[in-house]
């Protein structure tokens, strides 16, 4: 598989001590940072925001870090010898930013007991692998809410990357929102089993448009959806990076992905050494997750509602998985009063009703 590395050097290094473990940075050395990522290297989209992770970690330490990083990783033989390679070169932060990086680093970090090893969308946690996540549903239900007041069919369509909790649940999450507006709203799905395939994803955006589909969402590593949206005249939701550019006018909102936080927390960790295993999931709250501005075609007194909304969900007054919800298949799942447990929502597995696909 062909690799693309960008490798920024600087200068020498502050003295510092190194994850708490054994192994000493001396005051002369550079700590060295990786990274792994799935998908290519772009403009927009999930590895661009974790692009902007790395930068903000060279913005404070400056010549104190040295970053490599090492893009369209995804079989996981070749992501085993990548992470393998970058522990031996010694750097002693490395981050995976795939879901499906995980095996691979379950693998290399035992074999590394001085390397901090942190996984984006990660469940596996060891003595040196933590994990960091972001609350995707709470975007997306406030993506929903925009849709159902938006759409004139009640039919939306969502393309994802793979049926995995993380997206399955923001999925689930952007139909409720809709039929918080709409009760008939119905919401069909598509899974590609890729991260990165414009072709396949701007054939599934078609098929979902030619079913009746007005609003198109996807999470993917691209902006086809919105793309698409744009060019036959129907609306859109970005995610992981603001879209607009891709849909200026389609674009009703994005759901972005701010994960400075995350990779400074953990670079901290390891440059004042005291760097430890964690279990991070954060949304509005903590500006993890953050929305891109309301399109002007949105009513104002709806882009108000939606403000709003976004500061009931980070405060905890609203939950987007409040029951009564129930499944595909008409089982409650939730009931009214009730709100679906955080271990559920990071195994989700089930679709909500009105959602129309299979998770095969």
């Amino acid at each position: 598989m062909k690799q693309s590395r960008r490798t920024f050097m600087q200068g020498s290094a502050a003295a510092v001590a190194a994850l708490g473990f054994p192994n000493i940075v001396r005051a002369a050395d550079v700590i060295k940072i990786g990274q792994v990522n799935a998908s290519p290297a772009a403009e927009i989209g999930w590895s661009k925001q974790h692009a902007l992770g790395i930068d903000a970690i060279k913005a404070k330490y400056g010549d104190r870090v040295e970053v490599t990083v090492v893009d369209s990783i995804f079989v996981p033989q070749d992501a085993e010898r990548v992470f393998r390679e970058l522990a031996a070169k010694g750097h002693k932060l490395i981050f995976g930013t795939s879901f499906s990086l995980g095996t691979p680093m379950q693998k290399v970090a035992p074999r590394f007991p001085d390397v901090a090893f942190e996984h984006c969308s990660g469940i596996v946690h060891l003595k040196n692998l933590g994990t960091f996540e972001a609350k995707y549903y709470e975007g997306m239900y406030v993506a929903g809410v925009a849709a159902g007041h938006m759409s004139k069919t009640g039919r939306l369509g969502f393309v994802g990357g793979f049926p995995i909790p993380d997206i399955v649940g923001p999925a689930n999450a952007f139909l409720l929102g809709a039929q918080s507006v709409r009760s008939d709203a119905t919401c069909d799905v598509v899974f590609l089993n890729s991260w990165f395939d414009p072709a396949k994803e701007k054939e599934a955006a078609l098929a979902l448009l030619a079913q009746g589909a007005d609003v198109l969402v996807g999470m993917t590593d691209t902006g086809v959806c919105v793309q698409t949206a744009q060019e036959k005249g129907v609306l859109s939701v970005g995610y992981a990076s603001d879209l607009r550019t891709f849909g200026p006018d389609s674009q009703l909102t994005s759901v972005v992905l701010d994960w400075s936080s995350d990779y400074l927390d953990a670079a901290s960790g390891v440059v004042d050494g005291d760097w430890t295993s964690t279990v991070r999931w954060s949304g509005f709250k903590k500006g993890v997750v953050k929305m891109a501005p309301y399109n002007d075609v949105i009513p104002a007194d709806v882009r108000d509602k939606l403000t709003k909304l976004e500061a009931d969900i980070a405060s905890g007054a609203t939950h987007p998985y409040a029951g009564e919800i129930k499944d595909a298949d008409g089982n409650i799942r939730v009931a009214a009063g009730s709100v679906l447990p955080d271990a559920d929502i990071r195994s989700f597995n089930w679709l909500v009703a009105g959602m129309n696909g299979s998770l095969g």
